[in-house]
C-alpha cells in the first residue's frame, strides 16, 4: 500500500522497502529503507506547519516534502510528528529494524597503534573544515532524486564494518569501498553543491571532495587522485567530478563514498541500490 500511495504523489521509489502496512487515513506518505543506515522520503501531511523526528526540527518543502534517515547505530523505533497550523499534532511512529555488521575479530593483533605527532597536529583543522563543510546551507535539490552510483566496480568493504583488536574495537567503515584502477572516473550520484573541495590530501581522506544534496545530506569522496570540480560548484547528477586514486590513508586505489544527514552515517548501498555490472 505504501509503494502505492507514493507513486500516485510522484514520490521517487526506493529499494528495499521495510515498512509495514499502514491504515487507509494515514497522513504521512513515506518511502525507503526503514534499517539502520537507511534513508526515508516522505509527504507531510496537509496544513504542517512543522515537523519533527524524535523531538528535533526537519526540513519540510514548499510541497510538503522531506527527508529522513537513520544512523548505522539507531535504536529500534523512531517518531516523526507534524505540527499543524490549526494547532493539532499528528504522530507516525516508526520501526527502525536492526543489521547484523560485518564484525572482524583480530584476537591475536596488537592494539591499534596511537596516531602520530604530525597527524595529532594535522587532523583538528581537517576536522574543523569537514564540520564547517556540512553546516553549509545550499538549497540543493539532490536529495529528491533516486542516487545514482558514483563509480561502478567490485565492492571491497560495505558500510559498517568493523574489527576489533584484541578486545580493542576499532572505527567501524563509515561508507562503502568500490574498488577500481586510478584514474577512473567519479561522478556526482545526484544533483549538489560542492562544498569542500581539498587543496591539498587530508592525512587520512587524502584528496576529499564533498557534495552538498539538500537537506542535511552530503556525499564524501576519499582517496581521489584528481578533482574536478571547485568549491561552490553546482553539479548535476551523472557529471564528472573527480577521479579514483590512493591518497591519504589508502592501501590501494579505491574510491570510498560516505554518506551522512545530519551527522547521521548511512549506507550508501541503500540509497543507490544494487551495484550494476560494470
Amino acid at each position: 500500500m505504501i509503494a502505492r500511495r507514493a507513486a500516485a504523489a510522484g514520490l521517487i521509489a526506493l529499494p528495499l522497502l521495510a515498512r509495514s502496512a499502514r491504515a487507509a487515513d494515514d497522513p504521512f506518505t513515506l518511502v525507503g529503507s526503514f534499517e539502520q543506515g537507511g534513508l526515508v522520503r516522505g509527504i507531510a501531511p496537509a496544513g504542517t506547519a512543522a515537523l519533527r523526528l524524535d523531538g528535533q526540527p526537519i526540513d519540510v518543502a514548499a510541497d510538503g516534502r522531506f527527508l529522513i534517515a537513520f544512523d548505522r547505530d539507531a535504536g529500534p523505533s523512531a517518531l516523526v510528528e507534524a505540527l499543524l497550523a490549526d494547532g493539532r499534532t499528528v504522530q507516525d511512529p516508526l520501526a527502525i529494524a536492526p543489521r547484523r555488521w560485518n564484525i572482524s575479530r583480530l584476537d591475536h593483533l596488537p592494539k591499534i597503534p596511537l596516531p602520530s605527532a604530525e597527524f595529532e597536529a594535522r587532523r583538528p583543522a581537517e576536522l574543523a573544515r569537514i564540520a564547517a563543510a556540512r553546516a553549509q546551507v545550499t538549497g540543493a535539490q539532490g536529495w529528491r532524486q533516486r542516487f545514482g552510483w558514483p563509480a561502478t566496480g567490485r565492492i571491497s568493504t560495505l558500510f559498517g564494518s568493523q574489527r576489533i583488536y584484541a578486545g580493542e574495537p576499532g572505527a567501524y567503515h563509515s561508507g562503502i569501498d568500490i574498488a577500481l584502477p586510478t584514474g577512473t572516473p567519479v561522478r556526482a550520484p545526484a544533483d549538489g553543491v560542492v562544498i569542500l573541495a581539498a587543496p591539498a590530501p587530508f592525512t587520512l581522506e587524502g584528496n576529499l571532495l564533498m557534495l552538498d544534496h539538500g537537506t542535511g545530506l552530503s556525499s564524501a569522496f576519499l582517496h581521489l587522485s584528481r578533482i574536478a570540480v571547485p568549491e561552490g560548484a553546482a553539479v548535476r547528477q551523472g557529471q564528472l567530478v573527480g577521479a579514483v586514486g590512493a591518497t591519504g590513508r589508502a592501501t590501494g586505489p579505491h574510491l570510498h563514498w560516505g554518506l551522512t544527514w545530519r551527522g547521521a552515517r548511512l549506507d550508501p548501498l541503500l540509497a543507490a541500490g544494487t551495484m550494476p555490472k560494470s
